[in-house]
């Protein structure tokens, strides 16, 4: 039975400097770096650790945390840090796989190389992301159910792309009270507005740069499967949980599709601690920028024991106990 899980963060937690005491201090961590550069041409230890703009542009934030996510993990096993399982959120996924034996690395860096520019290119004018407070999950699958039934009924509007789907949903299950819901803006407006009337406590716009997570995501899923196809897979060494379904994933036949419709399908992180506690997980060590896991896990239950390694001063910490 899983024990210890090791948890990877997504896209939105990056911050300039990430990474850069381990990288200076363990030749492993500047490996990673290293071979990340190598596979992808882009200078990883300037985009992290040097002011700029571009690492929070999403084809290059997904490559960058993926790299230091991975570069902290390395340093963890050197140290003869063990886990019995691992999830990632989103982009975090990718750091799971290759923790769990499943893709090498190199392979790693190319694929998120890829989906990170798929998925800049491929985000609609007119779409938007919502972070609902504070109301049950089933409420707020409903209410964009019946959103985008009636706004396909009645036509798309004008003041929106020809062509742009009527759509939303739920992008992000992060914990019983917090969803995010995604799609065309003007859909997502009017399920906020109608969720605020049914008793949320915050309809929050999110500052992102498209739709994630939903159907208007669907071809950069198509270009990343084409990436896939080339990759040669190792059998799961350490299962991990996929985002799309929230069940482990054993068999490397399964992880080429999963990842293709995680780009547009919903993210369980809810579905993916209820499932690790209820086989026995005691300990959720959340490796990678921020605290964003371990906040989610506290709101799922509170008597769960959580971790952060962001900083050296983390990692220290964490292995003195």
């Amino acid at each position: 039975m899983a024990k210890r899980v090791l948890m990877f963060p997504g896209q939105g937690s990056q911050y300039i400097g990430m990474g850069k005491e381990f990288y200076d201090n363990f030749a492993e961590a500047k490996e990673v770096f290293d071979l990340a550069e190598k596979a992808t041409g882009l200078d990883i230890a300037k985009l992290c650790f040097e002011e700029n703009d571009r690492i929070n542009i999403t084809e290059y934030t997904q490559i960058c945390m993926l790299t230091e996510e991975v570069a902290l993990l390395k340093v963890l096993q050197a140290k003869g840090f063990t886990f019995d399982v691992c999830a990632g959120l989103s982009l975090g996924e990718y750091a799971a796989v290759v923790a769990s034996g499943a893709m090498s690395m190199e392979d790693a860096f190319k694929v998120v190389r890829a989906r990170g520019k798929y998925m800049q290119e491929a985000v609609p004018v007119g779409g938007a992301m919502n972070a609902v407070i504070g109301l049950d999950p089933e409420v707020i699958e409903n209410v964009c159910a019946e959103v985008q039934a009636a706004g396909e009924e009645e036509g798309a509007s004008k003041d929106f792309p020809e062509g742009l789907p009527y759509v939303v949903s739920v992008a992000n299950y992060n914990n019983p009270k917090q969803t995010v819901i995604t799609g065309r803006k003007d859909a997502v407006e009017k399920a906020a507005a109608i969720l605020a009337q049914k008793g949320a406590l915050k309809c929050v716009p999110l500052n992102v740069s498209g739709p994630f997570h939903s159907k208007l995501l669907e071809g950069a899923g198509e270009k990343l499967g084409e990436v896939l196809a080339d990759v040669a897979l190792n059998d799961v060494a350490i299962p991990y949980v996929a985002n799309t379904t929230a069940e482990y994933v054993t068999d490397k036949a399964d992880i080429k599709d999963l990842l293709v419709r995680q780009v547009s399908s919903s993210v369980r992180f809810t579905q993916t601690i209820e499932l690790l506690m209820k086989d026995g997980a005691d300990e959720f060590v959340e490796v990678g920028p921020g605290h964003t896991l371990t906040g989610f896990v506290k709101k799922i239950d509170r008597g769960l024991k959580t971790a952060n390694i962001d900083t050296f001063e983390d990692f220290e910490k964490y292995l003195a106990q």
